[in-house]
């Protein structure tokens, strides 16, 4: 067979526009945190249990993820355990739509540079992989950071157990009205630095542990590409995320729901927090991140596939990107 017509019968792969891409991200990450934005808020709460304080000899209020959740349900009810859903959905259209959107057009730009004689949709490199992810990351991770802190804030706000510093916001535009005039630009930024270092972990750690997983399974020929394949892949890459992220993520939440300087910036964190508490400190809420990462990962990257399948037909129904 020549080289014309080996790559004739090789089949075209489905491919979307960049702003197809963004809005694919987007959707997923908003459908997969609609079902784990309950652990979320559960886990926030148990990070800022203690701190800066010896829990040694204190009764815990939240002791394992699923008596912080009852609790939480008794005290605040359904809303309460939804709190912070709306600022959920605008951090993980920001972050999603940069990360899941762009992560393969950069990958396969990065590939023709590296390999130029390969095709490079096929090339899966461990290296280009990871620094794209911990790229997409760190882009979604400014964009999105506001709202982030938002969520935080709001997650952690509870009249009956009070934990943390305490915020009360009626909704997300009042929140980001109040924290601009109380705190201005940097305030609304406060934070952005753990959270790119929190996000760019997290998305080198995801994204090529997903490819890689599939990959895998491909070669051993066990599984087809579908929704099997998808789960075992999603719930290998939600493991190894929250193992590299859970220091980050502990840092992030007690930076972003701070009030005045509690903390002079990310080092500062890290250090008064195992000073105060020991390095257990930094893996607080762990169960309860694995708990979040896990479906999340299953749910977004399942989710990813079903919403570029659905903007792909979209944008060839309506000659986009032909």
């Amino acid at each position: 067979m020549s080289e014309h017509q080996e790559k004739k019968a090789t089949p075209k792969k489905k491919e979307v526009t960049k702003l197809g891409g963004c809005i694919a991200g987007a959707l997923a990450g908003c459908a997969a945190v609609t079902f784990t934005n309950p652990i979320e808020l559960v886990k926030t709460r148990m990070q800022l249990e203690g701190e800066l304080s010896s829990t040694k000899g204190t009764a815990k209020v939240y002791r394992n993820p699923f008596q912080a959740f009852a609790l939480v349900y008794k005290n605040e009810g359904l809303r309460g355990v939804q709190k912070g859903l709306i600022a959920s959905y605008l951090y993980q259209t920001g972050l999603n739509s940069c990360r899941l959107g762009f992560y393969e057009p950069m990958r396969c730009w990065i590939n023709s540079l590296v390999f130029p004689k390969r095709d490079p949709v096929q090339v899966q490199n461990m290296g280009v992989n990871v620094f794209v992810g911990v790229a997409t990351g760190v882009i979604g991770s400014v964009v999105s950071s506001p709202f982030y802190l938002l969520k935080t804030r709001m997650q952690s706000f509870s009249e009956q157990v009070k934990i943390g510093s305490q915020s009360h916001y009626d909704s997300v535009r009042q929140g980001l009205k109040d924290i601009f005039q109380d705190e201005g630009v940097r305030g609304l930024f406060r934070g952005a630095n753990a959270a790119i270092l929190r996000t760019a972990v997290g998305s080198g750690a995801q994204l090529p542990a997903y490819f890689f997983a599939k990959q895998q399974l491909e070669k051993l020929g066990n599984l087809k590409d579908g929704l099997g394949m998808q789960l075992a892949c999603s719930a290998f890459a939600g493991v190894g995320v929250t193992v590299v992220m859970n220091p980050f993520d502990v840092v992030l939440t007690r930076l972003y729901n701070q009030k005045g300087a509690l903390y002079k910036g990310t080092v500062d964190c890290f250090v008064k927090t195992v000073r105060s508490e020991g390095l257990g400190a930094l893996y607080k809420g762990f169960v309860a991140q694995l708990l979040r990462n896990t479906p999340h990962s299953i749910l977004l990257l399942m989710f990813m596939e079903q919403t570029m399948s659905m903007v792909y037909s979209a944008e060839q129904k309506f000659g986009v990107g032909i």
